[in-house]
């Protein structure tokens, strides 16, 4: 347990602090830019990151918004919880209220998610074709998806802007914020929910680092730019959006972090 204590302690102070949450946005900018400028180039080393079927995209990637809910699902209910009581000094119904607003913004975030993706699998069936080979004598037949598309086993060409760079940086960006309450969070160092807590921070850390490198990897070798640099803007929006406009109005999820209230229409990035 004081090896869990000491890690944590180490990774709030480079990821739970205001300096990464400013820094992260621009740092996925970076790195799309620069994978993207190496991928054309042909100077990205041959790796089994570049197979779609590698053990990190299949068991991660592809399920990243589901591992980013049900790590921040506890994360947010057990401090907003202990906050509420000890901080706030709130009754009991008044604390379960407060969770249940700040647990929330994991119901925006899934809307994020759904309506982008959605969006996406939109566009690419509008603006694609199916490359396939006709057999002779029959007539050619119209697709107007890519499944259907694939189903014949053709290629799909269409405009697929990248839900990997969407989904990574906004569910990284989305974790930073919401690790940030740990700033203001005070536990006795023997309790049992000092551990859990801990455990969860550590878990969503590690998930952060694997969605960032996972981005990087998809830079380098998936996708054109545009698709990039359009899905990680939309990431970055996303975010924006949520985090630095509506959760500082009244009648949103509200912030985070635990110095000052939900309903405050200021928020400060300075700390």
């Amino acid at each position: 347990m004081e090896r869990l204590e000491r890690g944590g302690r180490c990774l709030r102070a480079v990821l739970g602090r205001a300096r990464a949450r400013r820094r992260l946005p621009p740092l996925l900018l970076g790195i799309a830019l620069l994978g993207s400028a190496l991928k054309d180039t042909d100077m990205v080393p041959d790796t089994p990151l570049r197979n779609k079927r590698n053990p990190l995209n299949v068991y991660f990637v592809k399920v990243a918004w589901a591992w980013t809910l049900w790590l921040l699902l506890p994360f947010i209910a057990l401090t907003t919880y202990h906050l509420a009581r000890s901080k706030f000094l709130y009754g009991r119904t008044r604390s379960v209220l407060l969770v249940l607003r700040r647990l929330s913004a994991l119901a925006v975030g899934t809307a994020v998610w759904y309506i982008c993706t959605e969006l996406f699998v939109y566009i690419e069936n509008l603006t694609g074709e199916c490359s396939i080979t006709a057999k002779p004598g029959e007539t050619p037949r119209l697709y107007t998806t890519k499944q259907e598309c694939h189903q014949d086993s053709g290629v799909w060409n269409g405009f697929d802007i990248s839900g990997h760079c969407f989904l990574l940086s906004y569910c990284a960006l989305m974790i930073l914020e919401e690790v940030a309450v740990l700033d203001g969070l005070s536990i006795d160092q023997n309790s049992k929910l000092r551990v859990v807590i801990n455990i969860l921070f550590v878990s969503l850390c590690f998930l952060t680092t694997i969605w960032v490198f996972m981005f990087l990897c998809t830079s380098l070798y998936f996708h054109d730019f545009s698709q990039k640099l359009l899905g990680v803007l939309i990431g970055l929006s996303g975010w924006y959006g949520t985090y630095r406009f509506w959760y500082l109005k009244p009648f949103s999820p509200g912030l985070p972090l635990p110095n000052i209230p939900l309903s405050s229409k200021k928020y400060s990035y300075s700390r």
